[in-house]
């Protein structure tokens, strides 16, 4: 027998990442978050036009309630009991227990056929094209093309196995009052929906609503929002943070002058894997798991560096939707260009495959990290998280003047705006559209009307630019270092005009000016003193209307008496 040699050098180098993942594995269970729950009594559709329909009924037949919506012309011969429709698909929308079949009969005749609707709990879809085009489709509703024998035989197994009562984690948090969606019907921000692949999310006026049972968790809504109204809770941002800390403290703690740099790998159940089976042997590789890589944002990204990581590599093995890893990398370039304007050289970030890990990973490892770790803890705030770690980052930054402003990519989450003081009639109406009170009012004590606006409360949304009458507002994104981004800055200011009735505050000059000007020559406004009206308050202008004898009423055609 040979005896087996230990290399007790190669174990002395894996006792920071040890440490490291002992530290994780002593965290305490986090709190559970909310379920989303399904019930399922076995009903189901099956859709289709050629042979495998009656196979289905046929193999499907003693196990669950099967109906069928035949999309050919004539209806075919199917075992006795069975439903079955004849006619037109108009809409098929739903989830597991409760799918919505919308539907008109075919019929002979100039009437058309009333539409009919029925619910059922499962789908089996067997036409040449899915009735769901979303590259996520509904829990509960299974395609299968033609092409697919395997897929059907499989589907075929997993269809009795949908009866019951199921649940799943509830994924997200909303906050509707910070988002920035829409205001008065000028949209704003619509990335979540964009981004969206179950389209779990719509518009619903100036907000959003989640759908949660067609919500999958990729948290790729989180990632792309600007203002935190959409949070990942699978895991919160708070338990990921720590998490972090935990890996990055302990190894730190007992990193040596030989240890290299640590380096964060994300990864999925699945296609990471081979990832965890290529990491075994490296030394300063700290894996995680999450749920789904698309939840993997700016947050996480520079709270892993500000808490020491020489960075962070995503792994992903192209199975996700082209969407979410194209907003991943744009989070990580926006990450990027803000460390370099900070002093932090080299390459923090890669987006990548197991195979291409190990360049990635030595690119990674070799990037500037800041110098003393960061003791405070991520929040579910996104914002304020963001606020913490880019001020440690820049206290702790290797160059000796920081710049004043980091110029972003359009449409980032910070930035400032132009306003054009020669169009702006201060109107007011970008601060009442603010839904991030980044533009207001002077306030109370202003003696002259006054358009203030704090930067560090804009999320770029567009609804102010999208709001005003003038266009005199141009966005500006950018992410601003110094304290004046906290400030109230005043952008524009003009003298007040009262009524020149009874003297009550009426707008500002500049705006009754701008309106005298565009309706002086409209012939509404040619009759004497009808533009000395624009002038004056609701109630003054009512008085004058009624004590004109010879003012014209509308509903009569005769003057007012």
């Amino acid at each position: 027998m040979t005896a087996t040699t230990i290399d007790t050098s190669e174990l002395g180098s894996q006792r920071p990442k040890l440490e490291a993942l002992a530290a994780l594995a002593a965290l305490a269970p986090f709190e559970p978050v909310a379920s989303v729950s399904y019930q399922s009594f076995g009903r189901l559709l099956i859709i289709g036009c050629d042979e495998r329909v009656i196979e289905a009924v046929t193999a499907l037949g003693s196990k669950l309630s099967a109906a069928v919506f035949w999309t050919g012309r004539t209806l075919p011969s199917v075992p006795s009991g069975t439903e079955i429709r004849l006619g037109e698909m108009v809409s098929l929308n739903g989830f597991l227990g409760a799918f919505e079949l919308s539907w008109r009969p075919s019929v002979t005749g100039a009437v058309a056929p009333a539409t009919e609707a029925t619910v059922f709990d499962m789908v089996l879809d067997l036409q040449a094209a899915p009735a769901f085009k979303m590259l996520q489709p509904p829990q509960g509703y299974l395609y299968v093309p033609k092409a697919s024998p395997d897929a059907f035989a499989a589907a075929l197994a997993a269809l009795p196995e949908m009866i019951g009562e199921f649940e799943k984690p509830k994924f997200f948090a909303y906050k509707e009052a910070i988002c920035a969606h829409s205001r008065s019907r000028k949209t704003g921000c619509s990335k979540c929906i964009d981004i969206c692949s179950t389209k779990a999310i719509s518009s619903n006026g100036d907000t959003v609503v989640v759908d949660a049972h067609l919500c999958m968790g990729c948290g790729a809504c989180a990632t792309v929002c600007p203002s935190g109204a959409m949070s990942y809770q699978y895991p919160r941002v708070a338990d990921r943070g720590a998490q972090l800390r935990a890996l990055l403290s302990s190894y730190r703690n007992h990193q040596d002058i030989k240890s290299l740099p640590p380096v964060i790998v994300f990864h999925d159940g699945g296609d990471g894997a081979a990832a965890l089976a290529a990491m075994e042997q490296a030394s300063n590789l700290l894996p995680l798991q999450a749920w789904h890589i698309a939840s993997i944002g700016l947050d996480l990204l520079l709270g892993a560096v500000s808490y020491g990581a020489s960075g962070v590599v995503v792994i992903s093995e192209g199975s996700e939707a082209p969407d979410y890893l194209a907003a991943i990398q744009a989070e990580m370039r926006t990450a990027e260009t803000i460390l370099a304007a900070l002093g932090y050289g080299g390459t923090h970030f890669a987006l990548c495959g197991t195979a291409a890990m190990a360049a990635q990973v030595a690119t990674v490892q070799a990037a500037a990290t800041v110098a003393k770790s960061a003791t405070f803890h991520l929040s579910n705030d996104k914002r304020a998280t963001l606020e913490f770690a880019i001020e440690h980052l820049a206290l702790h930054a290797p160059i000796g003047q920081l710049p004043e402003q980091v110029p972003l990519a359009p449409m980032s989450m910070w930035g400032g705006i132009r306003l054009n003081q020669d169009k702006c009639t201060m109107c007011l109406a970008c601060a009442g559209a603010c839904p991030e009170s980044a533009l207001m009012d002077g306030g109370e004590g202003a003696v002259r009307p006054q358009l203030k606006f704090i930067e560090r409360n804009c999320v770029q949304c567009g609804i102010c630019a999208a709001t005003c009458p003038e266009s005199a507002i141009t966005l500006q994104p950018r992410l601003l270092l110094t304290e004046a981004r906290k400030k109230a800055v005043l952008l524009n200011e003009t003298e007040p005009f009262d009524c020149i009735s009874c003297g009550k505050a009426l707008g500002t000059r500049k705006l009754i000016d701008a309106m005298l000007g565009k309706l002086a020559g409209h012939s509404m406004f040619r009759a004497e003193g009808s533009l000395k009206r624009l002038q004056m308050c609701a109630d003054c202008r009512v008085v004058d209307m009624m004590s004109n004898k010879h003012e014209m009423s509308i509903l009569t055609g005769k003057p007012i008496e």
